[in-house]
This record gives structure tokens, C-alpha cells and sequence, in this order.
């Protein structure tokens, strides 16, 4: 008769084995790399896919590849033309080389966080408040190539830099306002003032063609009277011309 435990032993071996061969395995998607570190020294890159390491000698540091979008707190801002904003921005980068993220910087997370805090404040705080709004494009590009200039060593790509929203205060609001206000009146008295300019060119354009033909004088007057009878005006006063009378005062000084 068979003595169960006689198997403890084996049973005890298989089921350990069985952890091991469940702590060696390890699996990682396409967006991910593995870190490893073997008895403390790097032994390179591993994943996609599936692969093994060696349980208690091995530790495997699981990085992402995929791009992080990371908003940039509202930063208090002195323009170089010393006005005061609260400026917020949001930054894009990813992990090209993981074995560098992992190995050249303790939390590459919070050390690109606090290096975009940092240079936000010191590029913005050199140009004036009119081109921080004007030239938004021109300052994401110069944040971007120092932001990834800096990461670079990190193994991280920064590809893109946004300003979000820049907030300027109660009283700065109010004078661009009356800027803005003062510069469409101009435009309107500027565009007025051409109106003015062309129209009087016409009419004396039109002055010279109705001095060189007398009738058309004439035809002129007889369609001014048709456009005011279409108004249905029960009394119309017009001036005779002097040409229509001239005919009679001849008559009679003879």
C-alpha cells in the first residue's frame, strides 16, 4: 500500500520549481523595454515578447516607450518689460534609450517635470509681454530645443512644447482692451479718410466730363428729377438751369 507521504518530498520539489519557472517568465508588450540588472550590474535591454531571467540574481526595471503628456503647473512669470503672468504649458517627450533613463537619472519623470518649471520662467522672463503673445510659435520652439537639449543625456526625446494659457492681470487686461479699441478706430478713420480720397478723385473726374459736354449736364439734371419723382413726394422743388432760362432773357432784352 502506498504511503502518501512518500510524495510530500517530490510534490514539495515540482511545486517550487514550478514558482521559479513562474518568477523566470516574463512577458512585456511592443510599447514596453525591460531594464535588467544582474547582480546589481546592467546586462542590457529585453522585450518585446516573452523572455527569461534568473529569479533572485536578476531585477528586470519595466520603462515605457510611449509618449507622455505632462502639464506644466501655472508658473509666476516677470516679463522682461516687468509685468507679471501666471503662464501654464503642457510638454510632450518619450523615452528613446531606457537603459539611459534608468541608469543617467534617478526619476526621469519628475526630473523633465522640474527641468520644464525651470526653463519656462527663465525663457519667458526674457522676452516682453507683446511678444509672448504675438510670437507664441517662436517660444514653444526655443522651450522645446532646450528642454531636449537638457533630457537629451536622459535618453529622452521632448517633441513638443505648448504655452497653454498665459493670465494676465485685472489692470493689464483692461489696457489692451483700450489698445485694441484705440488701433480699430484708427484703422476706421484711416479706411474713412481713403474713402474720402477716392470718391474725391471721381468726382472731379466726372466734373471735367460734364464740363466738356454741356448735354450731358442736361441728361444729368433730367435723371436727377426722374430719381426724385420716384419718391412720391406730393411737392418737389428743383432749381431751373440758368441754360433753360437764358433763352427768354434774350427775348426780351430785344
Amino acid at each position: 500500500m502506498l504511503n502518501i507521504f512518500n510524495f510530500i518530498p517530490l510534490i514539495f520539489v515540482v511545486g517550487l520549481l514550478v514558482m521559479v519557472a513562474a518568477a523566470a517568465v516574463r512577458i512585456l508588450p511592443e510599447y514596453e523595454r525591460g531594464v535588467l540588472f544582474r547582480l546589481g550590474r546592467l546586462a542590457g535591454l529585453r522585450g518585446p515578447g516573452l523572455f527569461f531571467i534568473i529569479p533572485g540574481i536578476d531585477r528586470l526595471v519595466r520603462v515605457s516607450l510611449r509618449t507622455v503628456a505632462f502639464d506644466v503647473p501655472p508658473q509666476d512669470v516677470i516679463t522682461r518689460d516687468n509685468v507679471t503672468v501666471k503662464v501654464s504649458a503642457v510638454i510632450y517627450f518619450r523615452v528613446m534609450a531606457a537603459d539611459k533613463a534608468i541608469c543617467e537619472v534617478e526619476n526621469y519623470l519628475y526630473a523633465t517635470s522640474q527641468l520644464s518649471q525651470t526653463t519656462l520662467r527663465s525663457v519667458l522672463g526674457q522676452v516682453e509681454l507683446d511678444e509672448l503673445l504675438a510670437n507664441r510659435e517662436k517660444i514653444n520652439r526655443e522651450l522645446q530645443e532646450i528642454l531636449d537639449r537638457h533630457t537629451g543625456p536622459w535618453g529622452v526625446k521632448v517633441s513638443n512644447v505648448e504655452v497653454k494659457n498665459i493670465d494676465l492681470p485685472q489692470e493689464m487686461q483692461r489696457a489692451i482692451a483700450r489698445q485694441a479699441e484705440a488701433e480699430r478706430e484708427r484703422r476706421a478713420k484711416v479706411i474713412h479718410a481713403e474713402g474720402e480720397l477716392q470718391a474725391s478723385e471721381k468726382l472731379a473726374q466726372a466734373a471735367k466730363v460734364l464740363a466738356a459736354e454741356p448735354a450731358a449736364i442736361q441728361l444729368r439734371f433730367l435723371q436727377t428729377l426722374t430719381e426724385i419723382a420716384a419718391e412720391k413726394n406730393s411737392t418737389t422743388v428743383f432749381p431751373v438751369p440758368i441754360d433753360l432760362l437764358s433763352m427768354f432773357m434774350e427775348k426780351r432784352k430785344g
